[in-house]
């Protein structure tokens, strides 16, 4: 082999592109920092990287731009100088994962992983290859959704092991993203037949535990797409122990992620969680779903056990909250963001409104955090860069060509953006 709904609401969802790595370190020879999951080394949208680039066009501080094959709305991760992203067949017939050389943009490999017989029907604003790699010390793990998992060597670019028997309905398309913990890798597969997450043994892919949604909860809504969901887990530390936050159609689940078994639990209205959440201040910040026109975000206070609905959430966002974009809390301050470019900064414990801004503009891609600033992308390869702050206060505006589904990362004091037919790497001078 070589090395809800209706269009209109999914597309809301599978323009973002949608995992924790246990570990994350740095090259100190080249001064390449890792990036091993789609949000960054603690899933959270933050870099303690500095000299990041401000400004930059299509001419000016592109170190290179390379071409992509085909089609893929997955977020690039990076690990010692590699960076790695899936592409796909636009009719879903082959699915790859591709690596490209940080220092020179060169493509190093690119795999033909799966080649599906009868793949599922697809949203046309969705690709086969929306799902994020995520990566450590000499393996990538690469997820296709229902179409494929698979391990793969980073120095050799040969296939580890794959499993093609963990499958759902996804009705409109993957989007979930794999995340490492442990010894184990975590996919979600949440379709409109079947919605459940498996950990795997990351050395042999073999499964080590299964969790399915409560069914009764489910049983009677229809259209099948009200039960299924997008998003990415997260682990995070609670009382000095590891959990993972799932937040499914209709209930956010917290979970002991060696084992998979439920902890605690919150209920509420919506299908099409698509953002992912972030944690600090002792709340967790959930997106529970909705239409592209009025979803919600709840702050569910950390600690609980069994159903916490009545008695853990905080408070509620249910106007201009963010449906695709994850947001990203700095300090006491949470940064969100709607698909049509209401950015708000609000107080993490309260809720309360701190500013709001309109930013014109499609946005899938989350927010990025790096040196004081927020970087904020647009589907259009517009990028408005913000000090954080209790006060709005904009730095910058760029501009490339084409079309971006992916969100930024930061590699060393590099920029690394991913449109749908190139990758750049965009650094100062």
């Amino acid at each position: 082999m070589k090395n809800r709904h209706s269009s209109h609401r999914f597309c809301a969802a599978l323009r973002v592109a949608a995992a924790l790595a246990c570990c994350a370190g740095a090259n100190a020879a080249e001064g390449v920092t890792n990036w091993p999951d789609w949000r960054g080394p603690a899933a959270d949208g933050h870099s303690a990287a500095t000299g990041l680039p401000l400004t930059w066009s299509e001419t000016e501080n592109v170190v290179w731009k390379t071409p992509l094959h085909d089609h893929g709305y997955s977020t690039p991760v990076a690990w010692d100088g590699q960076l790695w992203m899936t592409t796909a067949k636009e009719d879903g017939s082959i699915l790859y994962a591709v690596c490209v050389d940080f220092e020179t943009g060169a493509v190093v490999h690119d795999v033909e992983v799966f080649r599906p017989e009868n793949p599922q029907h697809n949203n046309p604003n969705n690709t086969y290859a929306t799902p994020s790699a995520v990566v450590e010390e000499g393996r990538v793990y690469v997820h296709y959704g229902t179409h494929g998992t698979a391990c793969l060597d980073t120095k050799t670019g040969d296939v580890l092991w794959r499993r093609a028997d963990l499958n759902c309905d996804h009705i409109q398309g993957p989007v979930s993203s794999p995340i490492l913990f442990e010894d184990l890798l975590i996919v979600h597969l949440e379709g409109g037949d079947v919605q459940f997450i498996a950990g795997l043994n990351k050395a042999t892919g073999e499964t080590v535990w299964r969790y399915d949604r409560p069914r009764e909860l489910y049983e009677g809504v229809e259209p099948a797409y009200l039960v299924k969901s997008y998003q990415t887990p997260v682990i995070v530390q609670v009382g000095g122990r590891p959990q993972m936050l799932s937040n499914g159609a209709l209930l956010v689940t917290g979970h002991d992620p060696r084992t998979g078994a439920e902890l605690w639990r919150a209920r509420y209205r919506d299908d099409s969680t698509i953002s992912r959440i972030v944690s600090g201040l002792g709340i967790h910040f959930v997106n529970t779903g909705g239409s592209p026109d009025a979803p919600h975000l709840w702050a569910i206070r950390e600690g609980g056990s069994g159903d916490v609905t009545d008695t853990h959430v905080v408070w509620k966002m249910t106007e201009d909250a963010p449906l695709k974009v994850s947001p990203v809390l700095v300090g006491d301050l949470l940064y969100t963001l709607t698909d049509r470019g209401v950015l708000q900064c609000v107080e993490g414990t309260t809720g309360a409104i701190v500013w709001t801004e309109t930013i014109r503009g499609d946005y899938g891609p989350s927010l990025l955090h790096a040196e004081n600033r927020i970087y904020i992308l647009n589907m259009k390869g517009k990028t408005t860069i913000i000090e954080p702050g209790r006060e709005y206060r904009p730095l910058a505006e760029n501009a490339l060509d084409g079309k971006f589904g992916a969100s930024p990362i930061v590699v060393g004091k590099s920029l690394v953006l991913r449109s749908r037919t190139h990758l750049y790497r965009i650094e100062g001078e």
